[in-house]
């Protein structure tokens, strides 16, 4: 039904008849509950259409929030056409070349396509939306502690089978979850890593910003460092670390950085439990140790490290 709903939206973009021949082509992408194809027709480039519903209300803030980031000079897919009514959104098609597609090249060569990202979230942190300018809910207590909760529910109750009461009920997470609500309130991308980062003319493209709030610039940062699909080493975490000091000029204070990367990994793993529990998809099984090793690594030393010990551990060897 969405591919129908995207090739009549399209038909009637384009002024076509029936008789005019487009064909879609599905294309897999993350976990947005959006249905993404590529569509193509004679006597044009190819272009991406999204179709969503109203299950995921983020969603709706593609459309506003892309012409947002276009004025701004972020990098982003330029939106061809906008049917409202239907949810469909027509977009300039940047290829298949993902961040994520560069995993295994040496860190020198992914070094320009971070460098652009980095640079585009620096600009972000001094852009200015106007009053009116609507986003979704931004992070405040609340939104921190539903994504702890988001992780006790699916991935320690649900993919572990665990008994996550003592973690719910822990005031260190109540606590941590206050003390970052209480933070910076400029605009975040929200998923930062590197499946949302598309490579064309030597730049990287933002894409699945429809969750872009108000918030601590630190969670983008960390959601890029700590990137389970990324998997990176010490070596190249720090290599991350130096260029965002060279763009920015600055280097975050190490409590408020793992903190965020706390809560991002913490949310990561909910939506792999989640994911792999209710839509069946084994893809993401393999990022679940990854991202285990990485919540050790952040909460070392931590109110965090004994209470995540066992959650750590077990996550650790699933399979």
């Amino acid at each position: 039904m969405s591919a129908e709903t995207i090739l009549t939206s399209t038909r009637q973009w384009l002024g076509a008849d029936p008789t005019v021949r487009i064909t879609i082509e599905p294309i897999k992408r993350g976990a947005s509950g959006r249905t993404i194809v590529r569509v193509k027709t004679a006597g044009r480039d190819p272009f991406i259409g999204i179709h969503w519903t109203d299950d995921r209300p983020d969603n709706d803030f593609y459309p506003p929030v892309s012409e947002f980031l276009q004025k701004a000079k972020i990098n982003v897919p330029e939106i061809f056409h906008f049917d409202k009514r239907w949810r469909v959104a027509l977009v300039k098609d940047l290829g298949d070349t993902d961040l994520l597609s560069m995993k295994d090249e040496p860190f020198e060569k992914r070094e320009p396509f971070y460098r652009s990202a980095l640079q585009q979230l620096d600009k972000l942190f001094y852009t200015r939306a106007a009053k009116d300018a609507e986003f979704n809910p931004q992070f405040d207590e609340e939104m921190y502690r539903w994504e702890q909760e988001y992780f006790f529910t699916h991935l320690v109750d649900g993919l572990l089978e665990m008994d996550s009461s003592e973690l719910r009920q822990s005031p260190e997470f109540l606590d941590l979850a206050k003390r970052l609500g209480k933070g910076a309130r400029h605009l975040v991308h929200r998923d930062f890593q590197s499946q949302n980062f598309l490579l064309m003319d030597e730049k990287a493209y933002w894409i699945d910003f429809q969750g872009m709030r108000r918030g601590r610039q630190e969670y983008d940062l960390a959601s890029l460092v700590f990137d389970p699909y990324m998997d990176h080493s010490e070596e190249d975490r720090e290599k991350l670390l130096d260029l965002w000091e060279d763009v920015s000029e600055e280097r975050p204070l190490p409590q408020i950085f793992h903190e965020c990367a706390t809560q991002r990994l913490m949310q990561a793993m909910g939506a792999y439990g989640k994911i792999i529990i209710k839509q069946g998809d084994d893809w993401y099984r393999q990022h679940v140790p990854v991202a285990a090793k990485m919540l050790g690594v952040v909460t070392q030393g931590t109110d965090y490290e004994a209470l995540l010990k066992p959650v750590i551990e077990r996550a650790a060897e699933f399979e």
